[in-house]
């Protein structure tokens, strides 16, 4: 009866947009398209939007169940972004990486931030490829009234200028180009030699035994 080889720990991607950039459809195509790569459902106080399933696409929890999480430390990274609070527990990225799952976190730059200082991950952000397109994107969307949209483009550029913290930047002109892109980096992570020893094991010591 034949051993499996132990499980390698999971690598942790942390993906940063500003809002209109495309994070989200891109982020669900990468899962998608990628075996053992998972999304790490945040928790947020805003409503959902139309189409948006609680446990799916976000645990939607009133503002003094989130802060009684943030009471008990129970979040690898918090923030405060258009009035309503995000985070993303330590709890549940930590269970799928130990099971040898790749995981996304889909966060804003302060949480971004606040995942290098707490924890080894890799970090992308994502660019529209002009503030055109990206205005035309909010405005494409249908669910805001001018005014928020303008204050989100406002929002939008000061999130771009912390681009720069980022390990990698990825360019959302062409949907399939910047998914490519996205998948490259996840792929060249999974080959590396600390990875590769682990998750193989058994083929190398067949090989060099």
């Amino acid at each position: 009866m034949s051993s499996k080889p132990p499980l390698s720990q999971g690598d942790l991607f942390v993906i940063s947009a500003p809002s209109g950039a495309g994070k989200t459809s891109l982020v669900k195509a990468l899962v998608q398209g990628l075996p053992r790569l998972s999304f790490s459902v945040s928790h947020t106080t805003r409503a959902p939007r139309p189409g948006e399933r609680d446990g799916s696409d976000y645990h939607f929890v009133e503002p003094d169940a989130f802060q009684a999480l943030v009471g008990e430390g129970a979040f690898l990274e918090h923030a405060r972004v258009f009035d309503h609070s995000y985070g993303t527990t330590r709890q549940a990225a930590d269970r799928l990486l130990a099971q040898g799952q790749d995981v996304i976190l889909e966060i804003d730059w302060q949480g971004a931030a606040q995942v290098r200082r707490a924890a080894e991950c890799v970090s992308i952000f994502i660019l529209p490829p002009s503030r055109a397109e990206l205005q035309r994107r909010l405005r494409a969307r249908r669910q805001d009234e001018e005014a928020v949209i303008a204050r989100r483009l406002r929002d939008a550029v000061a999130d771009m200028r912390h681009c720069e913290e980022f390990d990698y930047l990825v360019i959302n002109d062409d949907f399939d180009t910047a998914l490519a892109e996205l998948r490259a980096i996840v792929v060249a992570r999974r080959t590396r030699r600390e990875r590769q020893l682990v998750a193989h094991a058994e083929l190398l010591a067949g090989l060099l035994g």
